[in-house]
């Protein structure tokens, strides 16, 4: 079994300049590299006999916008895998922000793991981040009509549109959401005398 120190080393012997960051938290290592260099890395991290990542664990889509009250001060929108190599014992976490926060697309990587179709359309459907190359780019949990990216944290809680079935047009209608929005105040009502004398 391979230590996240050997681990790191062979990294950066493999990757060199492609390494944005390599940091070590919780006894898992994060590379972070750059969406042009993504497709050539996840590639490298499969293929180099020090490495071996043959097993995609999860790839999902991530918002930086607000991220820690603010503090975040760079791309908005980022993918992360997380792989497995079973041959070395390993795990890594990649991640990659996507260069435009109004078109965000990073290559796929189904030709690498074909495990990432259904997560990459997971990622488009939801944060609306577009992967060249993959097959079948499609949404995957919302309806085909649906209006935004509900994962998007400038998406509104209440949504765009709404859809009833007419009992009239005997059909599915879509309509503007007609939920007006309010304040939702928690009150605590507490009998008298509440923890007193006890």
């Amino acid at each position: 079994m391979a230590t996240i120190e050997s681990l790191k080393a062979d990294l950066e012997r493999v990757l060199g300049q492609d390494v944005i960051g390599l940091t070590d938290r919780l006894g898992e290592l994060t590379l972070v590299v750059k969406a042009g260099r993504y497709l050539d890395v996840c590639q490298a991290l499969r293929d180099e006999a020090g490495l071996r990542f043959d097993t995609l664990i999860d790839l999902c889509g991530l918002d930086y916008r607000d991220y820690g009250d603010g503090a975040h001060d760079g791309l908005r929108f980022a993918v992360v895998i997380h792989l497995l190599s079973v041959e070395h014992n390993q795990r890594l976490r990649l991640r990659a922000f996507c260069d435009d926060d109004d078109f965000p697309v990073l290559a796929s990587v189904t030709g690498v793991w074909p495990a990432a179709g259904w997560f990459e359309r997971e990622a488009f459907d939801l944060f609306g981040i577009v992967f060249e190359g993959h097959p079948d780019l499609r949404r995957i949990l919302t309806d085909y009509g649906f209006v935004g990216h509900p994962f998007r944290k400038d998406f509104p809680v209440s949504g765009y549109v709404e859809m009833r079935y007419d009992p009239e047009q005997k059909r599915v209608i879509y309509q503007p959401v007609t939920i007006e929005p309010r304040e939702i105040v928690p009150r605590v009502i507490r009998e008298e005398g509440y923890g007193v004398g006890r």
